[in-house]
């Protein structure tokens, strides 16, 4: 048996195995797969009728057939590589700019099967001599010229977008060329070393392992696309100019959702919407990709000539999450915002767009219908959020945050005795940024420790001055971020800093929440022990404002509690009212004094006053005010109080 059937052999078994992973692992999907499997059959079918071409059928009707199948097959594997490197770079659009590509794409391989049309009429490429069998023609040496060119422009586009791959899958995708150049010559000098389909299935082996591994682009969960893949195909997108339709799906009560339900369920209930998905997809002929990212985050992709399809998609999506989904007899109701976002267009860059993708549910009221990114975008608030971070960390490196004092009444004094110190951040670009704003960004950066040491600094920086002293406060509160009271040095620090302007730290008193408590108590703990045992008293901040546990206030060693606001805000709903007092009866049986903050109204003060509360912060006094305001404000009030 001469040596090309093994050669053959061995190319049909190899190219047979890679076409059933294909089909098993189902990477068919997506234009890429697709031509990637095409190029395996032909590969596998040239080197079936290679065997066959092995075998002693000269003169048959089955070698006729045989040499006419293999050309046929042979011809087709160069086109189809340049065809999977387009696709796989994702630049098909790409020909919509330059018109001459196309006519380009298609004359050599147009020319090739014209000639294989008449080729039993002119014998050009090969034909049949009765003692030899087939015999190659004049023009047979264009089968090896037309799939040079086809090899070599695969080659030069794949290196033109060469950085959308690291070096290791470019010489794996354009090993190809090198590997049928190579079994050329080897023919050349043997003819019975017809090696080319061997060295090039060695190349879609290659390709298989280093390139198209499903396993690490399924979610095993939904079965769609990964968060990574999403994040490599939309930079791709955006590194190739493509316009594309992305439909951002994100479930806001995901982590209640998780909280509810088990592993299983919860799977399942993934399994259930990634499945509505794939219908919607389906039944919309969008051929679009699917992923699922993380925490409740779907993104359905659309090419740029299904756009006009994006709004009804998005339509269909949000009425899945309209209705309950029942999962194991229990029905769920996914809170889901659904946004239509056309990039470059609406979103100009990866970066934006993974930023937007991430929050945008956070940021918006939740409206129960389709929301466009092109008007969020718009919107001058979420633009200032996406910089948040930058801001923050331009505002510390330049100090201009500044402190406010907001004064604080006692009801027995008849004066002011203390005040709030409230950070406020104020930009050329947006003006003054809400402390609830840039706070929890501050929180979730780490730059809040930087900030709340600049605070402590300031303050302590005005008690030490002479004006301070003539204003007769007894001392300032500063508030202090639960990473605040993680840092095992913070009372070193603190101590310090009042070592360092000469401050009694009495003068100095520290708000904490119940959230910081809970964070890292014993490690919080021993900063207060520490800075109590210096003469710094502690005050509990928000109390009513979330689940507050009165054992654990309790447990704190605090002496002065703040009311939150929310029950201030509440002063007609009765119910709320007869919590409010035995609220207050509770902590001054615990011998706490209590601030009440938030009050507006004189009314609401006389109220509070008659509760016998201790201390009233609010408007009704005095808004938070830039430190010079506030010494004048503070001045004011003694003397009309003295008068």
């Amino acid at each position: 048996m001469a040596p090309s059937f093994y050669f053959n052999a061995c190319a049909a078994i190899l190219t047979f195995a890679v076409g059933c992973s294909c089909l098993w692992k189902k990477k068919q999907d997506g234009a890429a797969n697709k031509f990637f499997l095409l190029l395996s059959s032909s590969i596998f079918l040239s080197s079936i009728f290679g065997i066959c071409l092995s075998l002693n059928t000269v003169g048959t009707v089955i070698e006729t057939v045989c040499r006419y199948g293999f050309e046929l097959s042979a011809s087709l594997i160069a086109p189809v590589y340049l065809f999977y490197i387009i696709s796989i770079t994702d630049t098909w659009h790409k020909f919509k700019q330059y018109a001459l590509l196309k006519p380009l794409l298609f004359i050599p391989y147009a020319g090739i099967i014209s000639l294989f049309i008449a080729n039993p009429f002119s014998g050009s490429l090969f034909y049949y001599e009765q003692d030899t069998g087939f015999v190659c023609g004049s023009l047979y040496p264009l089968f090896a010229v037309c799939s040079f060119i086809y090899f070599t422009a695969g080659v030069i586009w794949l290196l033109k977008y060469r950085k959308l791959f690291s070096t290791e899958k470019i010489a794996v995708l354009a090993s190809i060329l090198p590997l049928s150049v190579l079994a050329f010559i080897l023919g050349m000098l043997n003819p019975d070393m017809e090696l080319c389909l061997l060295l090039e299935t060695f190349s879609l082996l290659f390709i298989t392992i280093a390139v198209h591994h499903p396993e690490e682009r399924i979610d095993a969960f939904t079965g769609l696309l990964k968060h990574s893949v999403y994040a490599y195909d939309m930079k791709r997108n955006f590194a190739n100019s493509k316009n594309v339709t992305v439909i951002l799906i994100n479930i806001s009560n995901f982590d209640s959702l998780r909280t509810i339900l088990h592993f299983d369920a919860l799977n399942e209930l993934l399994g259930i919407i990634s499945r509505e998905l794939s219908e919607i997809n389906r039944d919309m002929k969008l051929n679009a990709d699917l992923y699922y990212l993380d925490n409740g985050r779907f993104r359905v992709v659309i090419d740029e000539k299904f756009k006009d399809k994006a709004s009804d998609t998005a339509l269909r999506i949000n009425n899945v999450f309209q209705n309950s989904i029942t999962v194991n007899q229990i029905d769920i109701n996914p809170r889901t915002y659904v946004c239509i976002a056309n990039c470059p267009e609406d979103i100009p860059d990866f970066k934006t767009l993974m930023s937007f993708g991430l929050n945008f549910h956070e940021e918006l009221p939740y409206s129960g219908g389709v929301m466009y990114a092109a008007d969020i975008m718009r919107d001058n608030s979420f633009e200032m959020k996406d910089e948040l971070a930058v801001i923050i960390d331009n505002a510390i490196a330049n100090k201009s945050f500044e402190v406010y004092y907001q004064p604080i009444f006692s009801i027995e004094k008849k004066r002011f005795i203390s005040a709030e110190a409230l950070l406020r951040l104020k930009t050329d670009k947006y003006g003054f940024i809400p402390p609830d704003v840039f706070i929890p960004a501050a929180e979730e950066s780490g730059a809040i420790n930087k900030i709340g040491e600049f605070v402590i600094e300031e303050v302590c920086k005005f008690i030490s001055g002479g004006e301070f002293e003539q204003l007769g406060l007894d001392y300032i509160e500063v508030n202090l971020s639960a990473a605040q009271c993680m840092q095992p040095d913070l009372a070193e620090r603190v101590l310090k800093i009042l070592w360092d302007y000469g401050i009694l730290p009495e003068k100095i008193n520290f708000e904490i929440t119940e959230t910081a408590a809970n964070h890292s108590p014993s490690v919080m703990m021993e900063n207060i022990d520490r800075l109590l045992g210096a003469g710094i008293s502690f005050s509990l901040d928000d109390y009513g404002s979330g689940y507050s546990n009165a054992k654990r206030v309790a447990s704190l060693p605090v002496k002065i509690v703040k009311i939150d606001k929310t029950f201030a805000d509440e002063e007609n709903n009765e119910k709320t009212w007869i919590i409010l007092k035995n609220t207050i009866q509770m902590l001054k049986e615990l011998d706490m004094k209590i601030v009440i903050e938030g009050v507006e109204s004189k009314q609401l003060a006389r109220r509070f006053a008659e509760l016998n509360c201790e201390y009233i912060q609010g408007f009704f006094y005095s808004k938070p005010l830039p430190k010079k305001d506030f010494v004048e404000f503070i001045k004011y009030s003694a003397k009309e109080i003295a008068g």
